[in-house]
């Protein structure tokens, strides 16, 4: 199974199953553990939005993905110069 690194900055949602599941946060920081014969493993440092608690929380790497960015029908992407 291939590990993806995601980097700093990253909108990730919680996928792990506690009381941060579903919420959205952005990554601080990547603490990877890299073995020659393995895939690195990767632990996110991640600012959570929507929740009390001011300090990121640690997640492994298998507890967050990469949050679906879905743009609004009335942004308009197109910038004319």
């Amino acid at each position: 199974m291939q590990t993806n690194v995601l980097p700093v900055g990253s909108l990730v949602d919680v996928t792990s199953y506690g009381p941060f599941r579903g919420l959205k946060g952005t990554v601080q920081m990547v603490n990877t553990i890299a073995d020659e014969a393995e895939e690195p493993f990767c632990f996110y440092l991640v600012a959570l939005e929507g929740t009390h608690i001011q300090e990121p929380i640690w997640f492994e790497h298998n507890e967050v993905e990469v949050a679906e960015v879905v743009a609004s029908p009335l942004v308009d992407l197109e910038v004319n110069v």
